[in-house]
């Protein structure tokens, strides 16, 4: 099951850089660099989130980075 999760994401995201890819200049680096980058990160993501579906998102830490601050200004 999980293996069918992780195919249908890569094809999701295969699909999308393909898409995309053509509509851009080749003089554009910077912008496919980043595209690729972005993919590659939401990729990365998605397939953990396959595995670990527990994983705390993140908004869990800005919470545990700014709790403290928050606590401060509180008193």
């Amino acid at each position: 099951m999980k293996w069918g999760a992780i195919v249908g994401i890569s094809v999701i995201v295969a699909l999308m850089v393909l898409y995309e890819w053509p509509k851009m200049d080749q003089k554009q680096m910077k912008e496919k660099a980043a595209l690729l980058a972005l993919s590659g990160v939401g990729f990365i993501l998605a397939i953990l989130l396959v595995f670990f579906p527990d994983m705390p998102g993140p908004t869990d830490l800005v919470n545990m980075i700014y709790k403290p601050f928050g606590q401060i200004l509180e008193k």
